[in-house]
């Protein structure tokens, strides 16, 4: 949980799969509790939708999205591997 938040109480539906998930993360102790596992998750969702936010008005501003050359030529020089480019 961030620092100095309250906490508010809700409910919400989950696969069952994802509960597991959570359960064992706190039975084998990356978790502190199932509300805290679930608290970073929406943390790191609510921080890559701001990231791509931000991608989207740098993108605006320069002109729109790659190109497909651009891309190819970006993830070349960011060293991924031919069967990891888009």
């Amino acid at each position: 949980m961030i620092v100095g938040m309250t906490a508010s109480k809700i409910a919400v539906s989950l696969p069952a799969p994802l509960v597991a998930r959570a359960r064992r993360a706190v039975r084998t102790g990356r978790a502190r509790s199932v509300s805290a596992y679930v608290a970073a998750a929406l943390e790191q969702k609510a921080q890559l939708d701001d990231l791509a936010e931000l991608l989207g008005e740098l993108l605006a501003e320069t002109g729109g999205s790659l190109t497909r050359a651009e891309r190819l030529a970006a993830d070349e020089a960011l060293g991924l591997p031919p069967d990891r480019r888009r």
